[in-house]
C-alpha cells in the first residue's frame, strides 16, 4: 500500500480524494472503526466556514502578518472549494452572523471587527437594524458578519465524499479499528496494514490510539433540531439566505436554518470526561439538551417542538492550534476545535501536496508542521478543562446579571 489513512471522516476522506486526483496510480486505503462519517463529520452543525480557532492577531504575533493573513484567506477559499466539488449536501453560502445581545458582547464584536479590518479580512460590524434584518433574534444591539461561510447538511457531505472517494478507486475499510500506528504500518483489530505513508486523521477519537491519550482532548458538543417551522415563524426569524448564526457569549453556541426549514442548534456545556474517555453514552445529556432548548427559546421567543437530539466529540489541542504535517512517513491533521468543515478540506489538499512532494502555497502555511505540546496528565487535565467550561458559563451569567 502507498498510503494508509486512519479515520474515515472529512480529514481522511478529503486527503484520499485529493491524493487520488493528484496521482490516480496511488494505492490508497482508508481505515475506519465504524462507518465513513460516523464521528463529528456526520454530526456537526453544518458550518462550512473560514473560521480558525486562533485569532488572526495572535497568529500574526507568532508567525508574522503575511502568514497569518495567508492562513485565513486559504480557509476562506476552502469554503468555495467545498462548494465546487458539487457534492449534494444542501450547500448555501449565506455567510455567518455573530449577534451582540449585551453591552459586553457588543464590545467584543467591535474588537473583532477592528482586528479584521487591521488585517484586511472581510468581517463587517453591523448595527442593530442591519443585524436584525438578517437574524430576528431578541435584544439585538449589533453583530459581526462574514460572507465566508456556507450552511450544509454535514452527513450528506461526508457520505457523498465517501462515495466520490470510493469511485476514484480508493479502498474504504469500515468496521476496521486502528489500535496503534507507526512508521510503515497500522495495527488494526483485523490485522496489520503496511504502507509507505500512514496518515492519522482521527480528531476527537485520537485518544483511542496507543500513545495518543494526551494529543487531542475529546470535548463533547451537543445539538438539537426542531420540526420544520412554518413560514410565518421564518418571517420573524429571517435567515433568508440560510446564514449560520451565533452570538458573542463566552459559551459557544451555533445554529443554522436547514434546507427543510428546521432550526439546528448546538453548543458546548457537556463535561470533559476523565482520561479522555469517549463513549456512546456521552452523546446524550438531558441537562445540556434542556439548556440548548432554553437558549433557543430565549434567542427567538419561540418554543418549537424538538425532533432530534445528538452529540459527539471534537478534538482540542493544548494550544488550540490545528496542525497538519508529514514527518518521515507519518502524516497527521486535526485539532480543529469545532471549526473543521472547511479546514479539513484545506488539510486534505495540503496533505496531498506534502505526500506527493509538491511544494505549494498550501505547504508553507503556518499550521504545517506545527506540534502542540501534550495535554497535562490526569487529574490535572480533567480539572483544567472542566474549570474552563464552567468558567465560560459563569462569565456569561455574570454579564447577564450586570445588564439587569
Amino acid at each position: 500500500m502507498d498510503v494508509a489513512i486512519v479515520g474515515g471522516g472529512y480529514t481522511g476522506l478529503w486527503t484520499a480524494y485529493y491524493l487520488a486526483r493528484a496521482d490516480p496510480g496511488l494505492r490508497i486505503a482508508v481505515l475506519e472503526a465504524e462507518y465513513a462519517g460516523f464521528g463529528a463529520s456526520g454530526r456537526n452543525g453544518g458550518w462550512c466556514s473560514g473560521l480558525f480557532p486562533v485569532p488572526v492577531g495572535k497568529l500574526a504575533r507568532r508567525y508574522g502578518r503575511e502568514q497569518a493573513v495567508a492562513m485565513h484567506r486559504a480557509l476562506a477559499a476552502s469554503v468555495d472549494e467545498v462548494g465546487r466539488t458539487g457534492i449534494d449536501c444542501s450547500y448555501a453560502k449565506g455567510g455567518t452572523i455573530a449577534l451582540a445581545r449585551s453591552a459586553p458582547q457588543l464590545r467584543r464584536a467591535e474588537a473583532e471587527a477592528r482586528e479584521a479590518e487591521e488585517y484586511g479580512l472581510d468581517v463587517r460590524l453591523l448595527d442593530a437594524a442591519a443585524a436584525s434584518e438578517i437574524c430576528g433574534a431578541t435584544g439585538v444591539l449589533g453583530a459581526t458578519y462574514s460572507p465566508d461561510c456556507a450552511s450544509l447538511q454535514p452527513a450528506s457531505l461526508v457520505r457523498g465524499l465517501a462515495a466520490a472517494v470510493a469511485a476514484s478507486g480508493v479502498a474504504i475499510y469500515e468496521n476496521t479499528r486502528a489500535l496503534r500506528l507507526s512508521r510503515g504500518s497500522v495495527v488494526t483489530d483485523h490485522g496489520t496494514v503496511r504502507a509507505d505513508v500512514v496518515v492519522r486523521a482521527l480528531e476527537g477519537y485520537t485518544a483511542g490510539l496507543a500513545g495518543h491519550r494526551r494529543t487531542l482532548a475529546p470535548v463533547y458538543s451537543l445539538m438539537i433540531a426542531t420540526e420544520p417551522l412554518p413560514q410565518s415563524t421564518w418571517d420573524r426569524i429571517g435567515l433568508a439566505r440560510r446564514e449560520t448564526f451565533t452570538d458573542h457569549r463566552h459559551m459557544i453556541v451555533y445554529g443554522q436554518r436547514t434546507a427543510d426549514d428546521r432550526l439546528a442548534f448546538g453548543g458546548r456545556g457537556a463535561p470533559y470526561h476523565f482520561g479522555s474517555s469517549v463513549r456512546p453514552a456521552y452523546d446524550q445529556s438531558p441537562r445540556v439538551f434542556s439548556a440548548l432548548r432554553r437558549t433557543l427559546t430565549e434567542l427567538f421567543g419561540i418554543d418549537p417542538p424538538i425532533a432530534y437530539r445528538w452529540g459527539g466529540p471534537l478534538g482540542i489541542p493544548r494550544d488550540w492550534m490545528p496542525s497538519v504535517g508529514l514527518d518521515n512517513g507519518l502524516a497527521w491533521a486535526g485539532g480543529y476545535v469545532g471549526d473543521g468543515v472547511a479546514a479539513t478540506n484545506l488539510a486534505g489538499r495540503t496533505l496531498a501536496d506534502l505526500i506527493t512532494g509538491n511544494l505549494t502555497d498550501l505547504t508553507t502555511l503556518p499550521w504545517v508542521g506545527h506540534r502542540s505540546r501534550p495535554w497535562e496528565p490526569e487529574p490535572v487535565r480533567w480539572l483544567g478543562i472542566n474549570a474552563a467550561l464552567r468558567g465560560a458559563g459563569l462569565r456569561d451569567r455574570w454579564e447577564l446579571a450586570r445588564e439587569r
